[in-house]
């Protein structure tokens, strides 16, 4: 029923899907990374400052490398004192133990080190809660997800990963316009600012509980075959959220394609390929596994098709 935690994919699409989201300075750092070179890492995040969300996004995506940890060691080795250094090094050991190639015990330990390094930062807290994620009681993922919320109250990943977590509760209820998904997407919506992202949460919860019940069987795996994405509450939830991104005036922000993919996936499936459209020219070439993938399809293959589609439309 869950996907993997951070848009990898088991399919053969994922090398379209770039989770760097066209930052280029991230992905030219990320190069040098994986060649062993931590100097440009250290400057890229040094820049990043306290730009929260930036440096999640960044950090995530550095450490989902097969050989981010042993770099971000050995960074580590040379300057023992840095939060950066020991930030990169637990997010690297939390998706080593999500792959099985560490003890989480000890992914655990070097975020509450890396805390200690930088107590305002929500990145290692973010780790810890990517890594309990699918595995930790509710009451430790709220807690860790509350430990985030205190050092950035609009923490766009956090918000995303309690979305995909609540959505998995009670599949057996179907289509229950009540789920808690959305009570927790709407009151994330209404305590942002109004020019926060979090606006789109309620779309991002709708395809969450799609993905959810389509794995149970309860929705077809064809989401254009799918009432979900037609009822009154679909259509409330699409039109406010389109209509926010209209107004949007924040094309700076880190994860801002990931919104766009989830929106122009709502619009598409409700029917409103001129709409969809609109939202692909923004997005461009990059295509997001969530939600693409939901239920269990080639995420690269469905982006392409949908946007074809829509494009074609106009």
């Amino acid at each position: 029923m869950s996907p993997p935690p951070l848009g990898r994919s088991r399919r053969r699409g994922v090398q379209h899907v770039d989770p760097a989201l066209g930052d280029s300075e991230l992905i030219a750092a990320r190069a040098q990374l994986a060649q062993g070179r931590w100097t440009r890492v250290r400057s890229l995040l040094a820049g990043t400052g306290d730009d929260w969300d930036r440096r999640g996004h960044r950090l995530v995506v550095l450490a989902e490398g097969s050989a981010s940890a042993a770099w971000a060691r050995d960074w580590q080795l040379a300057e023992p004192e840095s939060a950066d250094a020991a930030t990169l090094l637990a997010c690297a050991a939390v998706f080593g133990a999500i792959r099985g190639k560490g003890p989480e015990a000890a992914a655990v330990e070097a975020c509450r080190t890396a805390a200690r390094l930088a107590p305002a930062d929500p990145t290692p807290w973010l780790a810890m809660l990517i890594l309990a994620r699918e595995r930790a009681t509710e009451d430790e993922v709220s807690r860790l997800f509350e430990e985030v919320r205190a050092r950035h109250p609009e923490h766009h990943h956090a918000h995303h990963l309690m979305a995909a977590r609540l959505a998995e509760r009670h599949p057996e209820a179907g289509q229950d316009p009540l789920h808690e998904v959305y009570d927790f997407a709407a009151w994330a919506a209404e305590q942002a600012p109004a020019d926060s992202p979090l606006a789109v949460l309620p779309v991002v919860a709708h395809a969450e509980r799609y993905r959810v019940l389509a794995a149970a069987g309860s929705e077809p795996a064809n989401p254009l075959r799918s009432a979900h994405w037609s009822g009154r509450r679909a259509r409330q939830v699409m039109k406010a959220a389109f209509d926010w991104w209209l107004e949007w005036e924040r094309e700076d922000h880190p994860r801002n394609r990931i919104d766009l993919n989830f929106l122009a996936h709502a619009k598409y499936c409700e029917g409103r390929p001129a709409e969809a459209a609109a939202l692909f020219h923004r997005i461009g070439e990059h295509a997001t596994r969530a939600p693409w993938a939901y239920p269990d399809r080639d995420p690269y293959q469905a982006f392409s098709a949908a946007r074809d589609a829509a494009l074609g439309s106009v």
